[in-house]
């Protein structure tokens, strides 16, 4: 009798994930649910015949495709560079990416990671940001308990392990340690994504007369009692199917119109939490692409003008 050859699960067609996956993957991902719990909902789906394994294949990041600039291109520079943050853990450490090619003092921009620290992700897009001329940088929250760790669920517990007001301050710290970075032309901007789109609005809020540019990526709003702090401009990117993070949004944008701060939105339709991540499933090509251009557009109108 012929034995027969194992098969490789097969890696399901996104289009064929139903959209309870990918919420409960956004909770799983935020610390609602641990990962047992996601498993085991992704179990009671009958997806065409995929296996859980091929279905949280599918959700889970695979840092390799997310890599668009190389850490040794040609046009760059990145090095590791520590500052001192006396409100926060007293030392944070960041990736420093600079243009190679600079005539100038160029404007700076600070790259604020999700909730589980400095990942392949977050530092290429420190790479994209510098190859357009800006000089980047992003700190790792977990610079005080040894850095990322290569591993995201071991990363978010300890992020979140980490005392949240010293993770705030560590930020605030980094923000002025770029802003007055001998190479940068003092002014400053900012991009993060999910727990950094939330520190982008907090620094908005702390810092209103330093931050020139704020673009939070499905980031929830600075505490109430500092949101009237907030001067602009802003440029926020939200997910159309983020529930969790758009219903912070109207009362934000309330106090936002009631304080006449210069501010754009943009929601991008029928995409999830996480769209500009392209190491995951729910990475979207066509509107991460229009968001990271008009990203850039910001900037270079706000910071280099």
């Amino acid at each position: 009798m012929q034995e027969k050859t194992p098969q490789t699960p097969a890696t399901p067609n996104l289009n064929d994930i139903p959209q309870e996956a990918f919420d409960w993957y956004d909770e799983y991902a935020h610390g609602l649910i641990d990962r047992r719990e996601f498993l085991s909902r992704l179990a009671g789906l009958a997806v065409l015949g995929f296996s859980v394994t091929a279905i949280s294949s599918a959700l889970l990041p695979n840092y390799a495709q997310a890599e668009q600039v190389s850490f040794n291109d040609p046009d760059i520079n990145a090095t590791y560079q520590k500052f001192a943050s006396p409100d926060g853990h007293g030392e944070g450490q960041g990736y420093l990416v600079m243009p190679k090619k600079m005539t100038q003092p160029a404007p700076v921009v600070l790259v604020i990671h999700e909730n589980r620290g400095l990942n392949p992700y977050i530092k290429d897009v420190a790479r994209r940001v510098a190859k357009q001329g800006f000089i980047a940088f992003a700190p790792d929250a977990l610079y005080p308990v040894g850095g990322y760790p290569g591993n995201d669920d071991q990363g978010r517990a300890m992020q979140k392990d980490l005392e949240r007001a010293k993770i705030e301050a560590d930020f605030v710290a980094a923000a002025m340690y770029l802003k007055n970075h001998p190479s940068g032309n003092g002014k400053l901007g900012a991009v993060g994504f999910c727990f950094g789109g939330y520190i982008v609005n907090m620094l908005a809020a702390k810092l209103p007369d330093q931050l020139n540019a704020g673009v939070p990526f499905y980031g929830t709003p600075a505490a109430e009692s500092l949101r009237d702090n907030v001067k602009g401009p802003l440029m926020l990117q939200f997910a159309g199917l983020d529930k969790r993070v758009n219903n912070t949004w109207p009362d934000y944008e309330d106090t936002l119109k009631a304080n006449k701060v210069d501010y754009i939105a943009y929601t991008y339709p029928e995409v999830n939490h996480g769209f500009h991540n392209d190491s995951t499933a729910r990475y979207a090509e066509k509107e991460a692409e229009l968001a990271w251009q008009r990203t850039l557009s910001f900037f270079k109108q706000q910071l280099m003008s």
